[in-house]
């Protein structure tokens, strides 16, 4: 790569013999400029924009030191050479304070200047990798911040992460998911005339529109997953508030797509209290989105009526995960989903339905086990497509299983240990009883019929911490919860998180979290 040099020389001898004499090309430079005094530079490296100033201090109207100065402070990215004829202290003094990359001494050899020139190309070159590196890391960045969004908007209408969980890392990746009132929208675009030709670069326009459409709210976030499917996800402080932005937003989105080829079948889910809620608005909205996927042309669209729904036996499901054996899969599936094959197969609303009722069983079995839904199920940000390819009641029976298979392994690896339900058990006890002040080591150990020595050492094995560890950590996460959610006051949460003394339950909150009870409310 070749960079500029601009030269300043009021001594017309020594800049064409400077210009002239030196091979700019091979020591990777392009010579792109000159003048004769600081003045009249400016103007010139304004426009030419160089990479290298080359100037002599002592000028007439404006000399180097001056216009090093200006430079500097303009365009900051210039490397500046000085060429001075004053071996002065004073000189070099106020040039390293200005930041010169380089202060060479009158009568300069072409051989002088080419070894600053090379010694500066090299540092040049290394800036530009940097550079270079530093913005492939920030798209790079960019585009996996992009992706843990998504990935966690997708967990939150799935229902596989806790409150504080969406809250905590919604703040990470610039997404206030904080509110009272939440509501979901499904909007799925098709052609009009199905037998029109499609045109891909169109319709990332149309879908860019709605897009900017949407984000133009800060309370709105966007989730795309199938082809042509956007999840909406709003909050608001009112259900009234919720219900205007929603309806503003959906009369501006029809009115762009009344200009298009496009047509957009509506699904909206109920206004919900509660961030663990966003999924049953999800639900809800898939409830009433239109099928048009399978509909013929000319045909009007079907929806499918909430009854067909409640044929999906949920608690059928949860037994299965919790007591069942692969074995059984068969008569499990024979009995409970195969009814709603024939269905599914017809209706991609019924078969998404039955996946996502799926993933949720799922997704309540790992939390109640400390497991993750991610490790369950890896192809979960990718769940549509498989969807897709699901054509016959074979495929759709080959993925049931996959999926529930892969949970009763999670469930029976969960279980081999010896302890594992006593420690399961222990932990539903302080997850009904950790308000209690007074809770102990002891009282717990004597749930499970162990002594409180052997009950120390196993739990701290089965569960990778102590007790109190544990304890502790259950109750900061709950007063998180309380400090995110409610408005009580923090000596309030105090006492509904099992401490007696606020300010001793100040001092664990900042001691485990980095920050006061009031600085963790008030913090972005």
């Amino acid at each position: 790569m070749s960079y500029k040099v601009f030269f300043v020389e009021d001594e017309v001898i020594t800049r064409e013999g400077i210009r002239d004499n030196i091979d700019w090309q091979a020591n990777g430079f392009v010579f792109c400029g000159e003048a004769t005094d600081g003045e009249m530079a400016l103007p010139l490296l304004r426009t030419t924009q160089p990479d290298v100033l080359l100037t002599d201090i002592k000028m007439p109207f404006m000399d180097g030191l001056q216009l090093s100065k200006i430079v500097r402070e303009r365009m900051p990215w210039v490397k500046i050479i000085i060429l001075s004829g004053h071996d002065e202290f004073e000189y070099a003094q106020r040039a390293i304070h200005l930041g010169v990359t380089d202060y060479l001494l009158k009568p300069v050899t072409v051989n002088k200047l080419q070894n600053a020139l090379q010694t500066l190309k090299t540092q040049l070159d290394q800036e530009q990798l940097e550079q270079n590196n530093l913005k492939n890391l920030q798209a790079q960045a960019a585009e996996n911040r992009a992706t843990l969004r998504e990935r966690l908007l997708f967990k939150l209408v799935i229902g596989a992460v806790s409150p504080v969980e969406a809250i905590e890392k919604g703040q990470i990746l610039g997404i206030d998911l904080s509110a009272r009132y939440y509501l979901v929208m499904i909007l799925k675009a098709e052609l009009v005339d199905r037998t029109e030709k499609y045109d891909y670069d169109e319709f990332q326009q149309f879908q860019q529109v709605i897009v900017e459409l949407a984000e133009k709210n800060p309370d709105i976030f966007l989730l795309k997953r199938d082809w042509g499917e956007t999840i909406i996800i709003m909050k608001g402080s009112t259900p009234e508030y919720l219900e205007e932005e929603r309806d503003i937003l959906l009369e501006e989105i029809q009115q762009v797509t009344q200009k298009t080829r496009y047509q957009l079948m509506i699904g909206i889910g109920a206004t919900k209290k509660r961030i663990v809620d966003i999924c049953q608005s999800y639900v809800e909205a898939l409830a009433t989105l239109s099928d048009s996927g399978e509909t013929q042309q000319n045909q009007s669209p079907q929806f499918i009526e909430c009854d067909e729904w409640l044929k999906v036996d949920k608690s059928a499901i949860e037994n299965y995960l919790r007591y069942g054996i692969k074995e059984d899969f068969d008569l499990f599936y024979n009995a409970y989903l195969q009814p709603l094959g024939e269905t599914a197969l017809k209706s991609n609303l019924i078969k998404n339905y039955i996946f996502v009722d799926l993933i949720l069983s799922v997704a309540n079995l790992a939390h109640d086990m400390g497991g993750e839904i991610d490790k369950i199920i890896p192809e979960l940000n990718s769940i549509e497509a498989v969807m897709t390819h699901i054509k016959s009641e074979g495929q759709l029976r080959e993925q049931v299983y996959k999926i529930l298979a892969r949970a009763l392994a999670f469930r029976d690896s969960r279980c081999n240990s010896q302890y594992r339900n006593l420690i399961h058990q222990a932990k539903q006890y302080l997850e009904c009883n950790y308000t209690n002040s007074d809770l102990s080591l002891n009282e717990v150990a004597s749930q499970v019929n162990l002594s409180a020595s052997h009950f120390s050492v196993i739990f701290s094995q089965e569960a990778g911490q102590t007790f109190k560890e544990y304890l502790t950590e259950l109750r900061i996460n709950k007063a998180r919860e309380l400090l995110r959610m409610t408005a009580l006051r923090s000596a309030e949460i105090a006492y509904q998180v099992g401490y007696n003394d606020p300010h001793y339950f100040s001092f664990v909150f900042k001691k485990n979290t980095g920050f006061s009870p009031i600085e963790f409310r008030s913090k972005n």
